[in-house]
């Protein structure tokens, strides 16, 4: 269970998209994490590779005080643009779980969106369990589409990201041998209590947004593409319209919070 090579960078060029086309967090699924934390107004709350904010924002909207921590300006420009709209304070930190420290914190909850696999994992957790507080845990966020026929869509999205490289990316083909679960690591480190909670969420997607979505990816990003940004939104549409010609989907998704705390926690 290696660490993926670090790239600062990674996500250069897809802030706008992620923050436009990406599935955000219900709040009630942040709502049930706090509860389930027991965590107060004012409790401090770290939200590493926090992206475009969606996690700091909402936790902070809860009145925790949140530190938001990514190693790409654009996403950090874009939590602070939400964070102005939503009427909240964050701290914002460029820097990555690289650039952890003894001394940060204490944090009640270290939150993670999709951010986890993309870390030397093993590190990562040993260094926070340094810096969260006894009764405090880490919450790792990703979303999933279960194999529906609404998500005929998301076949589609996947087979055209493949055949422009995704398939070879060192993180998916991570997955296929599945060493991307949360659960050896979490196992490996202090935090072995763990729980499970969701919310699944349906609802209307349109062509244009699932194009949004692919930009927003790593492996599909701008950057990544170059020259074939063109082909690659071409071909995606022309599939998706095979599927759909009036350009009109579903979405089913799963949000998902895996909480890890250590084990004297009740």
């Amino acid at each position: 269970m290696t660490s993926l090579p670090y790239d600062p960078r990674r996500f250069a060029g897809t802030a706008a998209f992620y923050e436009r086309y990406r599935l955000g967090y219900p709040d009630r699924l942040l709502s049930r994490v706090a509860n389930l934390m027991g965590l107060k107004p004012g409790d401090a709350v770290l939200d590493l590779g926090c992206g475009t904010g969606m996690l700091a924002v909402g936790f902070a909207k809860l009145g925790m005080a949140v530190t938001a921590m990514d190693p790409e300006p654009d996403m950090l420009a874009a939590t602070k643009a939400a964070a102005d709209t939503a009427g909240v304070m964050l701290n914002i930190v460029q820097g990555s779980s690289h650039d952890l420290d003894p001394g940060m914190g204490p944090f009640a909850l270290v939150a993670m969106g999709r951010s986890f696999h993309w870390m030397d994992r093993a590190a990562t957790l040993a260094m926070l369990d340094r810096i969260v507080t006894p009764d405090g845990g880490v919450a790792l966020f990703h979303d999933s589409h279960p194999p529906v026929e609404e998500n005929g869509w998301f076949k589609v999205l996947r087979d055209v990201e493949d055949k422009f490289g995704r398939a070879a990316a060192p993180h998916v083909m991570e997955r296929k041998g599945g060493h991307r679960r949360y659960e050896p690591f979490l196992f490996a480190s202090a935090f072995t209590q763990l729980d499970g909670l969701s919310v699944t969420i349906r609802k209307d997607l349109t062509e244009e947004e699932i194009v949004g979505r692919a930009l927003s990816m790593s492996t599909c990003s701008p950057q990544t593409l170059g020259a074939q940004q063109q082909g690659f939104e071409t071909r995606l549409a022309a599939a998706l319209r095979e599927l759909s010609p009036d350009g009109t989907f579903t979405e089913v998704a799963e949000l998902v919070a895996v909480v890890a705390r250590r084990p004297n926690k009740t």
